[in-house]
């Protein structure tokens, strides 16, 4: 691990420090977890724009799924 030095406003510090204290966990461990997280979050959006950006290129045919629609077994559901 590296140790880095931040900048961060008091208030959001204080969040931070009550999140710790009731977590029961160190304020890097609750930051690393905090970062890890919106990187995901970030990987996440950035497939989701691609996934979009593919159906506009190639949109679904109306009909292009109609050969499963007799397949699918929907439990409870008549």
């Amino acid at each position: 691990m590296k140790t880095i030095q931040m900048t961060i406003d008091e208030e959001l510090l204080a969040a931070v420090d009550t999140a710790v204290r009731d977590l029961g966990t160190s304020r890097s461990a609750f930051l690393r977890e905090a970062l890890q997280r919106a990187l995901r979050a970030r990987q996440i959006a950035a497939l989701e724009r691609q996934q979009i950006a593919g159906y506009e290129r190639h949109p679904v045919a109306p009909d292009e799924f109609d050969v499963w629609q007799d397949e699918q077994v929907w439990e409870g559901v008549a």
